[in-house]
């Protein structure tokens, strides 16, 4: 399966218009995470060096075709000399297929805090996806090879009272990336949509349904290596109507706060058509 570096690969047509890849994969739809990062790789190379993305808020209006090219048009809303916005619109076959503002900050001095991370076992005391050789796993194993992800079981999630629906996960990139923020960046973008919407599924596991991310928010906080082990910390809030709302923090291994993601996604219950 495709490597970060050929899912996140744009090319340059015009100024500010570029052309995602297409990569080998499993899904009959374009995976979500993908076409955020080509979203944000495409407004990045919009930007001078010294802005660095701290949010991106999403839509995803339409299933992408995973065979075809998406292209990704730039338009430059606002040029500060502290922060700068971009809108990207995601397109195949003519029609929008994902839309997205992104805004970047060139960092400033200020007051500081953060929550503390939960107490879960570390990710070498949980197993490898790849020898939990159930169904699921080996199929989503085979999608994201290049990932190393391990779900802390529901006996072992750190519980908050109130908070109805929990899910606990530990990932990586398997593979050393380049130094430069900005692609540990666009890397997390793409990683942030597996397994988010999974929480809000967390205590109705027997119940059919069909799943589909809506839009996708996320900032980020603080530096971080998306090949080091990060921690997902997902919850699920509420869900009713066909829809459930999610939300994670990422921390790194050492307890540092580096993105917030809040995401509503499709979870309607299966039709027998």
């Amino acid at each position: 399966m495709a490597t970060i570096e050929e899912a996140l690969e744009i090319e340059r047509l015009e100024r500010d218009i570029f052309r995602g890849a297409s990569t080998k994969t499993q899904l009959p739809r374009t995976f979500g995470g993908q076409v955020a990062g080509q979203a944000l790789v495409s407004a990045v190379r919009t930007v001078e060096p010294r802005f660095q993305v701290h949010s991106l808020h999403g839509y995803f209006l339409r299933p992408g075709n995973p065979q075809e090219p998406t292209v990704y048009q730039v338009e430059r809303i606002r040029d500060g000399r502290s922060f700068c916005t971009r809108r990207v619109t995601g397109i195949q076959d003519g029609a929008a297929i994902f839309t997205m503002s992104a805004s970047f900050h060139v960092g400033d001095q200020g007051p500081e805090h953060q929550d503390d991370m939960p107490d879960v076992p570390m990710p070498e005391d949980l197993p490898d996806a790849s020898t939990t050789m159930t169904p699921e796993r080996l199929w989503a194993m085979r999608e994201w090879e290049h990932w190393d992800i391990r779900m802390v079981p529901q006996e072992n999630v750190s519980r908050r009272d109130g908070v109805v629906s929990q899910q606990q996960v530990w990932f990586r990139y398997r593979h050393l990336l380049p130094d430069d923020p900005l692609v540990h960046v666009c890397t997390l973008a793409y990683m942030s949509d597996m397994t988010l919407l999974g929480s809000s599924k967390v205590i109705h596991p027997d119940e059919p349904t069909q799943n589909a991310s809506l839009d996708h928010a996320m900032w980020f906080l603080r530096p971080f290596r998306a090949d080091e082990w990060l921690l997902y910390d997902q919850s699920s809030p509420s869900a009713g109507f066909g829809r459930g709302l999610t939300g994670g923090k990422i921390f790194t291994r050492d307890g540092k706060l580096v993105a917030a993601v809040v995401q509503e996604g499709l979870i309607r219950t299966m039709r027998e058509d």
